[in-house]
């Protein structure tokens, strides 16, 4: 089965986003040794936030949930609220889709992952059995009612690595033409919090 991406930017700068990865996958581990977890982690969590864009243009949608016009951010981040990975899309992409196309790809750097927690937007056969038959990971869905503090109510991690993100004043919008120009300052906003916890030594 194939999730299909609405853009082929991905295609052309294959390299740019293996490299992107790479480098994360790298800041990551480093971080998570100095806090004495396992270099690479076992459970992830994925949830995405609408935002608004402005007047520059590029892809845009209209998130009748949220009731947002513009574009949506989706990361995934371990159990410390590290960012593994992002990507923003249009704000009309369902979040099952959205999870399936940031998801991919992601096993070879992190070989230990076992599980992945989001929210009820998630919620999808299709997408459980994909991750499942594709990588060997199960998808573990969080009611809003799960939300007190359990194993199982870990979405307000993600949830404060979007407040993190919200710090950054160039990400109270999405002010970018190119859906990648959005992708890399999401990447650069956590470097601050990781090489502050990794000069805590």
């Amino acid at each position: 089965m194939a999730f299909a991406s609405p853009r082929v930017s991905r295609v052309e700068h294959g390299r740019t986003l293996v490299s992107g990865l790479v480098s994360s996958a790298q800041s990551t581990r480093q971080a998570r040794r100095q806090a004495d977890r396992a270099a690479c982690p076992s459970v992830v969590i994925v949830d995405g936030q609408s935002v608004k864009t402005t007047e520059r243009g590029g892809i845009r949608g209209f998130d009748a949930h949220k009731r947002v016009k513009g574009r949506k951010r989706h990361i995934l981040v371990d159990t410390l609220g590290l960012l593994i990975a992002c990507r923003v899309e249009p704000g009309d992409i369902s979040d099952r889709k959205a999870a399936a196309l940031l998801l991919g790809g992601l096993s070879p750097l992190f070989p230990n992952i076992r599980t992945v927690i989001a929210d009820a937007g998630h919620q999808s056969r299709k997408l459980a059995r994909h991750l499942l038959c594709q990588d060997g990971w199960k998808l573990q869905i969080v009611k809003r009612r799960q939300r007190a503090f359990k194993i199982t109510g870990l979405t307000w991690i993600v949830e404060r690595s979007f407040a993190w993100l919200g710090r950054n004043r160039r990400l109270s919008k999405d002010y970018e033409y190119c859906v990648q120009s959005s992708e890399t300052l999401i990447e650069i906003a956590p470097t601050r919090l990781m090489l502050n916890r990794l000069t805590q030594a």
